[in-house]
C-alpha cells in the first residue's frame, strides 16, 4: 500500500474538522510560523493535536510507509494494554480509514492513523544532555530507570525497541514508554518480528524469531550500565556517546573484550550499585537468558537528595570559591547548576548557556551592552535579579517553559528589547523586571502569572498595549509608570488592588474600566494620564489615595458608584469629606461645605487655578496640596483649619495673597509660618530674605523651587532646617546658619546649583544625606563642629560617615578612617574620574554615586559588606570596579540591586 505524502498530510491535518471521521474535535496544535507541530520518524509523521472540547492533548501518527500486519498488530497491542495499568505506557487506539487526505501519491484517500496520549518532557539522550552536570538529577534517572526496567523483566509484554529516543522523561522526572511499533504482547506468541530493534541497543545475534517478553532485557542492561556510569563519571559520556547512543555501539558488543568504553566503565565497577548492573550486562552479552535473573537486583535504592541543595538565584561564597570557567570564561559553579558570570568582558555579541544550568544567577550577564543574542536551555527553572539588567543590544530573548521565575530587576535597561514571550510556567513577574525597556512594543503575560511587581514595566515609553490574564490579582506600585504609548489595557474582575503610580504617566491611556473586584487605588495610580477622558469606580472600591487622578488634563467625566466617595465640581471626595483629587479647569473653585479635609498633592496640576475658596468646614490641608498651581494667585484659609502640610504652596509661581484668619498660622513677607514658629511654605518673589524673629524652624520643602531667592539671613531662634527645605533654589548663593540649628535635614540644599559657601556651626549635631547633592557650583564648607569634618571637599561625620561631596577633583582616594559612604553622598559630583575606598569602608548607601557622569573606575574594598539600591545608576561612564579576588560574586549580588552601568573585573 502507498501512502500519501508529507506535505499531503499537513494539508490534511490543518483541516482536521473536515478530514477526521471520528476525530472531528481535534484541532493541530501550530507554531510560531503557523505550522503544524510535528515530528518525522522512518515509518511515519507524528502531529500534536489538542481536543477543542477539553484541551487535552494528542499525538496523531501518520503513516509512510507499509508495513505488513500493522492493523493486526495494533488490533492486539490495544486489547492487552487495557489491562495493564502502568504510568510507564500510554493508551493507544490504531483508527482504519481514519483520515481523509487528497494525495497523487496513491489510488485511496482514506487513511489509518495511530492516536495517544500527548507526551511532555524530552527524550532520554536530550535529558541527559541537559542534566549531565547535576549528579542528582543523573542519579534520579538511573534509579527511575531500573525501576521501570524491573517492571519491564516482570511483564508478560515487551516494548521491542528500547532505545533514548522511546523513553520520555517528564517535567517531574518520571519516565514513560512510547512508539508501540515493535511491542510484543502474549496473543503474539510465536509470530515474528517486524522489526528486531536499533543496532546500538539489540544483541548482535537477534532475529526476527526472538520475540517474547525477553526481548528488552539486552537494552535494559545496557542503558542501565550507561546511565550508572554517567552519573558517577559524566565525561565518560562526551567520551564514548554519539548520535542515537549511549556508551555503547553494535561493534562493541560484537566485540565486547575488545570495547574501549567496557573497559573503561570497569574503573568504577567497586561501586556497589554499578558492580551489580555490569554483572547483569556481561550476562546479557552472553546471550544468558535474564528471566532466571531476578528483576528485583535492579530494584536499588532512592537516592538522597543533597542536604541543604541551594537553587537560589544568589551566590554562595563557597559556591564562588569552586566555581569553573568554560571554554568562554563563563563561569559556573562546580557542580554545574548556576551559571555565576556570563563569558569575560562585554564582547561577546552571541552566548548559549551550558545544558543542564537549572538557574541563571544574579547579575549574570550585568550590563554585558554587546550582548546581542542569548539562548536559555530548557532545564531553566529560574532568572536571578539583574540577571540581564542593562544588555542595551540585546534585541530579543527566549525564556523556556521551564522557568518558574524571573527575578526583579532581570530586564532592566534592555533599551533595544523589542518583544518578549513570558511562558505560562512563571507564575510571578519581579519588582522592576522590564523597567526601562524603552523598545518594548508588546508583551504577552500567561495566565499562570498572579502578580504584577513593583515598577515591573516602569519605562516602557514604546509599550502601546496588554493584556492583564484573569490570574493577576494585585498591580504593584508604579507597575506601568511612564508607559507613555500605552493606549488601551483590560483590568480583569480577578485584580483586587492597583498600586501607587501604577499607571502615573500613562499619557496616551483615553479610558479605563475598574473591575468590581478592585477594593483599593493607590496614591496618584492615574497622575498624568493626560488623555484619559472618563472613568468609571465601583462600589466595591473602600480607598483612594491621595492625588489617584492629578494632572488628568483631559478627564470630564468620573463616574462613581460607590457609597465610599462621591464628585462635584470635578473634584473626587471621600464619604469623610476629604479631597481627594481634582480635575477643573476652572480658573475658580469654591470647595462644597462639608469638606473636611484637602488631601496630599489634591491640586497637584490644576494649572488653571487662580483662586480657592475653602470653608470653614476644613480642618487639614495635607503635604504639598497646591504643587504646581502655576496660575494660583490668591487663597484664604479659614480659622478652623488646624493642620497644613509640608511645602503647600511649593511651585505656586503666580501666587501674590494667602489670606489668614487663623490663630494657628499666620502670614510674614510671603511666607506662610505656623503659630509654633515653623515655617511652612513660602511664595516670595524676593531675592533676598530675612526671616522675622521668633520662628524656630524651618520646615520639610518650604522654600522649595523658590527660584528667585539668592541670599537668606536665618534668626538665631531657629534650631532646626527640615528636609528638602531649600530644593531647588537654583539661585541661591548665601546663606549663614546661626548656632542655634542643630539639624539640618536630608537633601537641604539639593540642587541649589548656585551655592558656593557654607557655615556648619558647631551646634549642629545632625545632618542629613545627600544635603548638598548636585550643588555644583560649592566652593568651600566651613565647619565649627566637633561631630563633624570637611576632608578634600568632603563633609564627614565623627562616626566616619561621607555625608556630601562637592569635590572638583578628577581623582579622590576616600581617607583611612571612613567606615560608610551615605546615601546620595556623590549624587552629580560631575568631575571624579575615579575614586579608591579604603578598607575601613563597610558600607556604601542608596544613590551614593547617581549621576557622577565622568565617573570610569572605582575601587571597592573586600571589607564593604552592604551596597544601597542605585549606588551607580546613570554613571554613564563607568568602565569596571576593581574589587578584591575572590569577592567578585558578593559584588555582583550587590550590586544587582541597583542600575550601574558596570564591568566587574578581579
Amino acid at each position: 500500500m502507498n501512502y500519501p505524502l508529507i506535505s499531503e498530510y499537513v494539508d490534511a491535518i490543518l483541516s482536521a474538522e473536515d478530514n477526521f471521521d471520528k476525530l472531528v474535535n481535534l484541532r493541530p496544535v501550530l507554531d510560531d510560523k503557523e505550522r503544524p507541530v510535528m515530528s518525522v520518524g522512518n515509518f511515519a509523521v507524528v502531529f500534536k493535536m489538542k481536543d477543542k472540547t477539553n484541551g487535552r492533548l494528542y499525538a496523531v501518527k501518520c503513516f509512510i510507509k507499509d508495513q505488513e500486519g500493522r492493523a493486526e498488530r495494533y488490533a492486539k497491542i490495544t486489547e492487552e494494554l487495557q489491562y495493564v495499568s502502568s504510568p510507564y505506557l500510554i493508551n493507544v487506539k490504531y483508527l482504519e480509514r481514519e483520515l481523509f487526505v487528497e494525495t497523487k501519491n496513491c489510488a485511496e484517500n482514506e487513511f489509518p492513523v495511530l492516536i495517544m496520549d500527548w507526551v511532555d518532557g524530552k527524550t532520554l539522550d536530550e535529558y541527559i544532555r541537559t542534566y549531565i552536570h547535576n549528579k542528582y538529577a543523573m542519579q534520579m534517572l538511573f534509579y527511575r530507570f531500573c525501576k521501570m526496567g524491573a517492571w519491564l523483566m516482570s511483564q508478560t509484554i515487551a516494548h521491542g525497541d528500547l532505545k533514548p529516543d522511546n523513553i520520555i522523561v517528564r517535567k517531574d522526572g518520571t519516565l514513560v514508554l512510547v512508539d508501540y511499533d515493535g511491542m510484543y504482547v502474549q496473543t503474539m506468541e510465536g509470530e515474528k518480528a517486524t522489526e528486531i530493534g536499533s543496532n546500538d541497543f539489540r544483541h548482535p545475534l537477534r532475529t526476527d524469531k526472538d520475540f517474547n517478553e525477553h526481548i528488552d532485557d539486552f537494552a535494559i542492561a545496557s542503558i542501565a550500565v550507561s546511565l550508572k556510569t554517567i552519573a558517577l563519571n559524566p565525561s565518560f559520556f562526551d567520551r564514548y556517546s554519539a548520535s542515537d547512543r549511549l556508551l555503547f555501539s553494535a561493534s562493541d558488543y560484537r566485540d565486547i573484550g575488545q570495547s574501549a568504553a567496557l573497559q573503561a566503565i570497569m574503573s568504577l565497577a567497586s561501586e556497589p550499585e554499578m558492580s551489580t548492573v555490569i554483572s547483569l550486562f556481561l550476562l546479557a552479552v552472553a546471550k544468558t537468558n535474564l528471566s532466571s535473573v531476578s528483576f528485583r537486583l535492579l530494584l536499588f535504592n532512592e537516592p538522597e537528595k543533597p542536604l541543604g541543595m541551594d537553587l537560589s538565584t544568589r551566590i554562595t561564597e563557597e559556591e564562588n570559591k569552586n566555581a569553573v570557567r568554560d571554554e568562554y570564561g563563563a563561569l559556573y559553579t562546580a557542580d554545574g547548576l548556576k551559571l555565576i558570570k556570563g563569558p569575560l568582558g562585554t564582547k561577546s555579541h552571541t552566548y548559549n548557556i551550558r545544558q543542564g544550568t537549572l538557574v541563571i544567577g544574579g547579575g549574570a550577564f550585568f550590563e554585558c551592552s554587546s550582548l546581542q543574542s542569548i539562548t536559555i536551555p530548557d532545564s531553566v527553572t529560574s532568572i536571578g535579579d539583574s540577571a540581564f539588567s542593562w544588555c542595551s543590544s540585546l534585541p530579543s530573548i527566549t525564556i523556556p517553559d521551564s522557568v518558574t521565575s524571573i527575578g526583579d530587576r532581570a530586564f532592566e535597561g534592555c533599551s533595544y528589547l523589542q518583544s518578549i514571550t513570558i511562558p505560562d510556567s512563571v507564575t510571578s513577574i519581579g519588582d522592576d523586571a522590564f523597567s526601562w525597556c524603552s523598545s518594548l512594543q508588546s508583551i504577552t503575560i500567561p495566565d499562570s502569572v498572579t502578580s504584577i511587581g513593583d515598577s515591573a514595566f516602569e519605562g516602557c515609553s514604546s509599550l502601546q498595549s496588554i493584556t492583564i490574564p484573569d490570574s493577576v490579582t494585585s498591580i504593584g506600585d508604579r507597575a506601568f509608570w511612564r508607559c507613555s504609548s500605552l493606549q488601551s489595557i483590560t483590568i480583569p474582575d480577578s485584580v483586587t488592588s492597583i498600586g501607587d503610580s501604577a499607571f502615573d504617566g500613562c499619557s496616551s491611556i483615553q479610558s479605563i474600566t475598574i473591575p468590581d473586584s478592585v477594593t483599593s487605588i493607590g496614591d496618584r495610580a492615574f497622575e498624568g494620564c493626560y488623555s484619559l477622558q472618563s472613568i468609571t469606580i465601583p462600589d466595591s472600591v473602600t480607598s483612594i489615595g491621595d492625588s489617584a487622578f492629578s494632572c488628568c488634563t483631559s478627564l470630564i467625566k468620573v463616574n462613581v458608584c460607590n457609597k465610599n466617595y462621591y464628585t462635584k465640581d470635578d473634584m473626587l471626595i471621600s464619604s469623610q469629606g476629604v479631597v481627594i483629587s481634582c480635575w477643573s479647569k476652572s480658573e475658580h473653585i469654591v470647595l462644597p461645605y462639608g469638606v473636611t479635609s484637602i488631601g496630599d498633592w489634591a491640586f497637584n496640576g490644576c494649572d488653571s487655578l487662580q483662586s480657592i475658596t475653602i470653608p470653614d468646614s476644613v480642618t487639614s490641608i495635607g503635604d504639598r496640596p497646591f504643587f504646581g498651581c502655576t496660575s494660583l494667585q490668591s487663597i484664604t484659609i479659614p480659622d478652623s483649619v488646624t493642620s497644613i502640610g509640608d511645602g503647600a504652596f511649593s511651585c505656586c509661581t503666580s501666587l501674590i495673597k494667602v489670606d489668614v484668619c487663623n490663630k494657628n498660622y499666620y502670614t510674614k513677607d510671603d511666607m506662610l509660618i505656623s503659630s509654633q514658629g515653623v515655617v511652612i511654605s513660602c511664595w516670595s518673589k524676593s531675592e533676598h530674605i530675612v526671616l522675622p524673629y521668633g520662628v524656630t524652624s524651618i520646615g520639610d520643602s518650604a522654600f522649595e523651587e523658590c527660584r528667585y531667592l539668592q541670599s537668606i539671613n536665618i534668626p538665631d531662634s531657629v534650631t532646626s532646617i527640615g528636609d528638602w527645605a531649600f530644593n531647588g533654589c537654583d539661585s541661591l548663593q548665601y546663606i549663614t546658619i546661626p548656632d542655634s540649628v542643630t539639624s539640618i535635614g536630608d537633601g537641604a540644599f539639593w540642587k541649589c546649583y548656585s551655592l558656593q559657601s557654607i557655615n556648619i556651626p558647631d551646634s549642629v549635631t545632625s545632618i542629613g544625606d545627600g544635603v548638598f547633592s548636585c550643588c555644583t557650583s560649592l566652593i568651600k564648607v566651613d565647619v565649627c563642629n566637633k561631630n563633624y569634618y570637611t576632608k578634600d571637599d568632603m563633609l564627614i561625620s565623627s562616626q566616619g560617615v561621607v555625608i556630601s561631596c562637592w569635590s572638583k577633583s578628577e581623582h579622590i582616594v576616600l581617607p583611612y578612617g571612613v567606615t560608610s559612604i551615605g546615601d546620595s553622598a556623590f549624587e552629580e559630583c560631575c568631575c571624579p574620574q575615579s575614586i579608591n575606598i579604603p578598607d575601613s569602608v563597610t558600607s556604601i548607601g542608596d544613590w551614593a554615586f547617581k549621576g557622577c557622569s565622568s565617573l570610569q573606575y572605582i575601587t571597592i574594598p573586600g571589607s564593604v559588606t552592604s551596597i544601597g539600591d542605585s549606588a551607580f545608576w546613570m554613571c554613564s561612564s563607568l568602565q569596571s570596579i576593581i574589587i578584591p579576588l575572590g569577592t567578585k560574586q558578593k559584588f555582583i549580588n550587590m550590586l544587582g540591586m541597583g542600575n550601574a552601568s558596570i564591568l566587574i573585573e578581579c
